[in-house]
């Protein structure tokens, strides 16, 4: 055994964008073209190859969700083997010419034999390496694959730790965030709970705690810009979804604001990692507050927090017009904008918001 692959290995759970030159590696061992590693659970969440033509080649496949679906696939992570498997420990022979995914995506490639394993990861994903050999080079042959089975152990040890890394520095994330009296949780890019701490754990109006790590918020509304801007996150980012909005505690009537607070890590990272921090802080808010400070609490428009700013201030649309010199029309335009930021339905209720009065309770919409 190589102890500079081995060493290249254990590397990778601490600079995860290393994987492609260690799938390299392995691909050269089974005398393979490529080699694939994929994160998923009920679909792929990260993905990387050993060679650009191969992330070509496969990625409009993983996008639509393809991959994830096909026999192979399955079978590999159904069959639990602590080692490498080729095609004769998942398919008869006569299977093997009627699989869709041999027949439609490996051998027109001029692929069609493989060997790869699966690992079941502590956040409930499962951690896939595919070797793809050339269709002519004929099946992976036991010796190639007792090889691969000795690296195995330090395949699985070094993406372990790396999944646990992961999870801690999310944990060390969200008790900082408390250290500053900040209540906070880290999301995964699936909108999955990688750590919270005990500060919102307490905001019981605000947040509902759903069945595997999942959270919703109470606020109906303020729930959907939620998981708009997790979606968001998770497909790249869309800097025009919101990412601060107000939230009702159901219970009391009062509100804190929710900023969604993007974890910018390594393009490269495939692992399972803390993708947003959803921090939640009250609104203790002036009459009137400054237009920089209700801009960026709501992502709003320079026109749209004047505007904002002055219906908090009691005036109306037509007495903003004619302050701003502008329609009445163009002012409705921008208090729609208002409205559909802060996730409101009536500007009595961004007034309440903005002005932190709560005393008269909105009548609750369902």
């Amino acid at each position: 055994m190589d102890p500079g692959l081995t060493d290249q290995i254990y590397e990778c759970a601490f600079v995860p964008e290393s994987w492609p030159r260690v799938l390299g590696e392995l691909a050269a061992l089974a005398q393979a073209r490529t080699g694939f590693l994929f994160i998923s659970n009920n679909d792929i969440h990260h993905w990387t190859s050993s060679t650009d033509i191969g992330v070509a080649a496969l990625q409009p496949l993983v996008e639509s969700g393809w991959v994830a679906r096909c026999e192979r696939f399955t079978r590999v992570r159904a069959i639990r083997h602590s080692g490498f498997v080729t095609e004769g420990d998942l398919y008869a022979p006569e299977e093997l010419k009627n699989d869709p995914f041999y027949r439609d995506i490996l051998y027109p490639r001029g692929l069609g034999w493989a060997t790869g394993t699966a690992i079941e990861l502590p956040t409930g994903d499962t951690f896939t390496i595919s070797l793809e050999r050339d269709y002519v080079r004929g099946p992976v042959e036991p010796s190639f694959v007792e090889i691969l089975d000795e690296l195995r152990p330090h395949i699985a040890r070094s993406c372990l730790m790396s999944a646990r890394l992961q999870l801690e520095r999310a944990r060390a994330a969200s008790a900082t965030l408390a250290a500053i009296g900040l209540a906070a949780l880290v999301l995964d890019e699936t909108g999955k709970v990688l750590a919270a701490n005990k500060l919102i754990e307490a905001l019981d109006g605000y947040i509902r705690w759903r069945a595997h790590d999942r959270i919703s918020l109470c606020d109906k509304p303020s729930d959907e810009l939620m998981r708009g801007a997790i979606a968001a996150i998770a497909h790249g980012g869309d800097e025009s979804v919101t990412r601060s909005f107000p939230v009702r505690n159901i219970e009391s009537e009062e509100a804190m604001v929710v900023h969604f607070v993007p974890i910018r890590l390594s393009a490269r990272d495939i692992f399972v990692r803390g993708a947003a921090a959803l921090i939640l802080t009250p609104v203790t808010l002036p009459r009137a507050p400054p237009v920089e400070l209700v801009q960026s609490l709501f992502d709003l428009t320079p026109a749209e927090a004047r505007v904002a700013r002055s219906l908090a201030s009691g005036k109306t649309v037509e007495d903003i017009a004619a302050e701003s010199r502008v329609s009445a029309n163009t002012v409705r335009t921008h208090v729609r904008g208002v409205l559909e930021k802060t996730g409101r339905t009536r500007q009595a209720e961004v007034v309440a918001l903005l002005t932190g009065i709560f005393s008269t309770r909105p009548t609750r919409h369902t």
